[in-house]
């Protein structure tokens, strides 16, 4: 867990700190924050500290916010969700403040209702997506007032987007692969001109297009992941829920990987290449060669 601690990821962009208790060192703990991270990690670049504890019936986030309020973000706690912790059917949000019993509002509420009379809430379409989730809370927070570091990205670290190269369409098999691949193309291309950069810079800046933490290619990769979860579910079928639940472990583990890589775009701008020594101008070498001969080369004759 060392790896993340709080490191400006870019200009103008901090984590917010880890927990601060000794649960943070237990393996079942470092396990429930890794299936969250996909909440956390957004709201942690926003600068609000989170924590992982027990509701009710099921595992919680607590969100700290800077007016000593709070949020939980939470699954369905009576009757409890059955599914793993952090990818419920739905997730409830709800502002608290310990000082003021009366203060308590529900910012976001994406449970089904299986009561058919009932009157759906319009966030229940996203289930357990995590978009719309940190989307609401974003725009509530923001009315109050109670953002500190709203995520923000490094403008000179946008390189222009990579465009993939067009197949040629007089090579056999081209078509088809440069219609089925084009967003691996544009990620080889990607890496050709990291290849090719010129400077720790140029590459700082290619890495940020990977890295950033909410627009970057690793958030989005985790956002695929988990959008193809929620498909796999629409078959209601074991092998159906079996698979979303492997491809959230995915989006889990890709989003855990851009906590732990959060500074190596910093790292790499902050590199100082070597200055080649200058090249001396060797001395004229001694000829190997033997000197030609000088000795007449004339027969003697009787």
């Amino acid at each position: 867990m060392a790896a993340d601690e709080p490191n400006p990821v870019n200009a103008g962009t901090t984590l917010a700190p880890l927990p601060d208790h000794r649960n943070v060192a237990e393996r079942w703990w470092q396990e429930l924050w890794r299936r969250h991270t996909h909440i956390t990690t957004s709201l942690r670049a926003r600068g609000l500290p989170c924590d992982i504890e027990f509701g009710l019936s099921a595992y919680i986030v607590r969100v700290s916010l800077p007016d000593d309020s709070y949020l939980t973000i939470s699954p369905p706690q009576e009757p409890p969700s059955k599914r793993r912790p952090g990818d419920p059917e739905g997730w409830i949000v709800t502002r608290e403040d310990p000082y003021v019993v009366t203060q308590y509002e529900v910012l976001y509420d994406s449970v089904p209702c299986d009561d058919p009379g009932a009157n759906q809430r319009p966030e229940a379409r996203h289930g357990g997506s995590a978009v719309p989730l940190i989307a609401a809370i974003d725009h509530r927070l923001g009315q109050l007032g109670l953002l500190p570091a709203p995520a923000t990205t490094h403008a000179s670290a946008h390189p222009t987007p990579v465009q993939p190269t067009p197949p040629a369409q007089d090579t056999p098999g081209t078509p088809e692969r440069g219609a089925a691949y084009i967003y691996g193309d544009a990620m080889r291309a990607l890496t050709d001109r990291l290849n090719g950069a010129e400077s720790h810079a140029d590459a700082a800046a290619l890495l940020h297009q990977i890295l950033e933490l909410t627009d970057g290619l690793l958030a989005q990769l985790g956002e695929f992941f988990e959008a193809a979860g929620e498909k796999a579910k629409e078959a209601e079928e074991d092998d159906g829920f079996e698979l979303s639940y492997d491809l959230a472990d995915a989006a889990a583990e890709i989003r855990q990987l851009g906590e732990v890589l959060h500074v190596a775009e910093d790292r790499m701008r902050a590199l100082t290449p070597l200055t080649p020594a200058p090249r001396a101008t060797p001395a004229r070498a001694p000829s190997l060669l033997p000197a030609s001969p000088t000795a007449s080369t004339s027969r003697r004759t009787r």
